[in-house]
């Protein structure tokens, strides 16, 4: 009897201790499911039974309601959406072109994005809006301007894609032209236009350097010509010079001491008064001999 009331016992403490492990598991998956913890860049967006709470949980550790609530994370930070885009240009040429959007998911806009939009929101609205907008203003320029403008074209893009989903509560962070491509005819047609233009500048350039040159050959001629026409200047004053030296030097004596010096001893056989042969005038006596043939 005393054996029956030990196995009894021992029995209704077993099932106790089970119970009591049964309640303390059931406790702790209670209490984990009850965690609620939201990595940083993200929000935190609170269902009860499937309907959308008003409020969203920031960063860090918080607690929901076990099995009634759930928690969905919507992540805050910059992603990057790419895509390959076709338009039109201002001049008809089709421009193909890939795209890549940095945006991300305002975190006062997450509750609103889950509700209306879901999960797939880059689908819903960044995707048309992008294309949208690429077609948009890729028909206000000509295929060369989008060449030649493209970070305009794309700042402008830009705008028109923030106007578009602003109000959804995507932020677009910056949007990036990455490649524009057109068709062949299109090409050949630059290249074409590029090499006329070389050559037309290559001509102008040989055309301006020869005018350089012609001016420079000119400039020289110029500078030799006033150099020489100053250096016969230069020659005939200092003739002129010498030769006023020389005249003012001269005097009667001396011309009638060069006459003798270079006379021959010979009398010329025609002599007049106009011409006389010889008139000197030394040690104050006058001598002057005219002789007639």
């Amino acid at each position: 009897m005393a054996d029956k009331v030990v196995d009894v016992k021992m029995k209704r403490s077993g099932q106790r201790i089970v119970a009591a492990v049964v309640v303390i598991f059931v406790l702790a998956v209670l209490f984990f499911m009850s965690l609620a913890i939201v990595p940083a860049g993200s929000t935190g967006v609170i269902t009860t039974f499937g309907q959308v709470a008003d409020h969203t949980y920031g960063e860090g550790f918080h607690l929901k309601i076990p099995i009634a609530q759930e928690l969905v994370i919507v992540s805050n930070k910059i992603e990057v959406y790419e895509a390959d885009s076709s338009a039109v240009s201002k001049d008809l040429q089709t421009v193909n072109s890939k795209i890549a959007v940095n945006f991300r998911v305002r975190a006062e806009s997450s509750a609103s994005i889950y509700q209306n939009i879901g999960p797939d929101y880059k689908t819903v609205i960044l995707m048309p809006a992008v294309q949208e907008s690429m077609k948009a203003v890729s028909a206000k320029y000509t295929a060369e301007e989008l060449i030649s403008e493209r970070n305009k074209v794309g700042e402008e893009i830009k705008e028109q894609l923030t106007k578009k989903v602003t109000d959804y509560g995507i932020q677009i962070e910056k949007f990036n032209i990455v490649n524009f491509e057109f068709t062949a005819e299109f090409n050949n047609a630059i290249e074409q236009k590029q090499v006329a233009e070389q050559n037309k500048l290559r001509a102008e350039t040989e055309k301006e350097q020869k005018k350089i040159e012609a001016e420079a050959e000119a400039q020289k001629v110029k500078i030799e010509a006033e150099a020489k026409a100053e250096a016969i200047k230069t020659e005939a004053e200092a003739q002129a010079e010498a030769n006023k030296q020389l005249s003012e030097s001269l005097s009667q004596q001396l011309v009638d001491y060069q006459t003798i010096e270079k006379w021959d001893g010979k009398l010329p056989k025609v002599a007049s008064s106009a011409n006389p042969l010889i008139a000197m005038d030394i040690d104050g006596d006058n001598v002057s001999d005219q002789t007639a043939e």
